[in-house]
């Protein structure tokens, strides 16, 4: 109850520092719960747009702590589909125990439902009802079973006809040098890929047709 407690002084953003994860425990920060009426008001202004095939009942919001790139402890919160919700809360633990670097994970209601500013400022999203990248299809997102890791540093590429290249997002390019090394890079074999294909996941970076490295779904 104590750790519970301690956790709960600490908000989405934060960094915890080490002497409160040694005495009361890395898991207190890690919960998967319904949605709130508060957060369901946030989303319905913002990310739930309703072009179908989901509801509120299907949703669910996760926090959890991850590392960033110098090693601080950040509490991250996502909102998911029940489907993944346990799924994700594991790869999650397991990837915040190897201290696996994951810069930001903030709802993208802090980006106004902006993507490709969520993904500008390198930030780890799941759950925004949108149209796929360079598409006119409903995306995986909004039905919140996809998940972009570190999007800054992992680029959409997509080759449209008469060779136009689409990169998302914009400043971004460099990191499709896939062979180069840099911060928050997802490789093939690499543990965030491995803990994802276990749980079920596919990976954008293994699509033919154009790629997606930052990109997971179910």
């Amino acid at each position: 109850m104590m750790g519970t407690l301690w956790a709960q002084r600490f908000r989405p953003g934060d960094a915890v520092p080490e002497p409160y994860l040694k005495v009361y425990g890395y898991e207190f920060f890690f919960s998967v719960s319904p949605i709130s009426d508060d957060l369901r008001i946030r989303m319905e202004q913002c990310s739930y747009k309703k072009l179908g095939g989901v509801i509120w009942d299907d949703l669910r919001y996760l926090q959890v702590l991850h590392r960033d790139f110098d090693g601080n402890a950040m509490v991250g919160e996502l909102v998911c589909n029940k489907l993944i919700a346990n799924d994700l809360l594991e790869i999650f633990k397991a990837l915040y125990q190897a201290a696996y670097p994951i810069e930001k994970m903030r709802l993208i209601e802090l980006y106004d439902g902006d993507d490709e500013a969520s993904m500008r400022d390198n930030n780890t999203s799941c759950f925004n009802q949108r149209f796929i990248t360079a598409g006119s299809g409903i995306s995986k997102h909004s039905f919140g079973v996809a998940i972009d890791i570190n999007p800054r540093y992992n680029p959409y590429l997509k080759i449209r006809a008469a060779g136009k290249t689409v990169v998302k997002p914009a400043g971004s390019t460099d990191y499709l040098q896939r062979d180069a090394q840099f911060p928050y890079k997802i490789a093939k074999g690499d543990l965030c890929y491995r803990l994802f294909r276990q749980h079920g996941f596919r990976w954008g970076g293994d699509w033919i047709s154009g790629k997606d490295y930052q990109h997971f779904e179910k």
